[in-house]
């Protein structure tokens, strides 16, 4: 009997808890050099937007890849040695990274991190999905959900200021130290315990027909990330632009949004399911992007990112649990990957378009073409959820 079997309704295991401060750690290694490549890659290879944007989406474009690798090689393959050589490969690359001399070594580079990345992260949440009890996997998932929000609204946020004041190399050496600690976290919890070579035998025969329901959430979380692409990609030049010497600010106040409303959001899908969810969050998301687009001063960018965090962490963590509610256990491997993978895919084409309207017309329009995105956005939630009622 495993340790869930045992304990069905504890939540807050050594395990889960371990997994979460690792998955913290390998999202704030990824977006605190994330943040600062465009400003670092511009300012010292004089490359233009879309050259600019290749950084982002060339390492997604890789991470995807890894996934859906990383899907196959869990059904054959120790998951704990996985994870480990994912993890080294992470950290490596980060170490390499102040070592590039050109664009397209910085380039070979990113295709490395995400190898490293891509499988990481997907072995993590399949193993967390695991622990958490079944009838409370929204609130769980929005719990463990705050490790990457927490990471993707802080890390841009220090990976800035390290960036501007300190440069490039401390940027890289306080990247890897938070690489690191990955494995002496995962340890100590004993969040990775062995796998049993029957389970992989029996894992690599067994072949389960993907479910349908997983490709709707899917394409919503697609377009949640190519609206965080154009932030993560462009908001201090944004900011730059439009005269805010503090635009990082932004993922500051996104992320207190985020602390407050995800637990919120987790509970609601538990009891409601996800529509209930997703309407008012894609709003709220769209409206904060609207406001991004005309914000000239500092309480109008505080505004923008409590509104857009109020979306944000109400959407992720609620298309999480529907892909994985939808999914059979042994299918969570292939559900994480997806989820993983479709906010990738979505960065990378974010990053690759919207750099394209921001070269032709200016970074406010930009915003505005990424808030639009919102009215497919809640068709599709509003879709959903007649579907939802008619099944009923």
């Amino acid at each position: 009997m495993n340790r869930h079997q045992e304990t069905p309704d504890r939540l807050w295991t050594a395990p889960f808890i371990g997994l979460t401060v690792g998955f913290f750690l390998l999202f704030l290694n990824l977006q605190m050099l994330l943040a600062a490549f465009p400003a670092y890659v511009k300012n010292n290879f004089q490359a233009n937007d879309v050259t600019v944007s290749l950084m982002t989406s060339t390492f997604a474009a890789a991470a995807i890849l890894a996934r859906i690798a990383t899907a196959w090689l869990l059904r054959r393959f120790d998951r704990r040695m996985l994870l480990y050589i994912s993890i080294a490969i992470a950290v490596l690359m980060t170490v390499l990274y102040m070592y590039a001399w050109s664009v397209n070594s910085l380039l070979l580079l990113r295709v490395g991190y995400g190898i490293g990345f891509g499988m990481a992260s997907t072995i993590i949440p399949t193993l967390v999905s695991r622990v958490i009890p079944g009838n409370r996997i929204g609130e769980g998932i929005a719990y463990f959900g705050l490790s990457t929000s927490l990471a993707m609204s802080m890390g841009p946020l220090i990976g800035l200021n390290v960036l501007d004041g300190l440069g490039f190399p401390p940027l890289v050496w306080l990247g890897t130290a938070v690489g690191l600690l990955i494995v002496p976290v995962l340890l100590i919890t004993r969040a990775v315990p062995p796998q049993e070579p029957q389970v992989l035998t029996s894992s690599a025969n067994h072949k389960e027909p993907f479910p349908l329901g997983i490709w709707t959430p899917a394409l919503m979380n697609l377009m949640l990330g190519v609206t965080y692409s154009g932030l993560l990609s462009f908001i201090a030049l944004f900011g730059e632009a439009a005269g805010l010497e503090q635009a990082g600010l932004f993922f500051l106040f996104n992320v207190m949004a985020i602390l407050v409303v995800r637990p919120i959001a987790g509970k609601l899908f538990d009891a409601h399911g996800p529509v209930i969810v997703l309407v008012p969050a894609g709003i709220s998301l769209g409206i904060g992007l609207i406001l991004l687009s005309y914000t000239g001063s500092l309480p109008m960018l505080i505004l923008s990112a409590i509104c857009y965090g109020i979306g944000f962490g109400s959407i992720q963590p609620t298309l999480q649990a529907w892909m994985l509610r939808v999914s059979k256990p042994q299918q969570q491997g292939l559900a994480n990957s997806m989820f993983y993978s479709s906010a990738d895919f979505g960065i990378a084409l974010g990053a690759f378009v919207l750099g394209a309207v921001a070269s032709a017309t200016d970074y406010a329009i930009m915003y505005r073409y990424s808030a639009s995105l919102m009215i497919v956005f809640l068709l599709l939630s509003l879709w959903a959820g007649r579907r939802q009622r008619s099944s009923v």
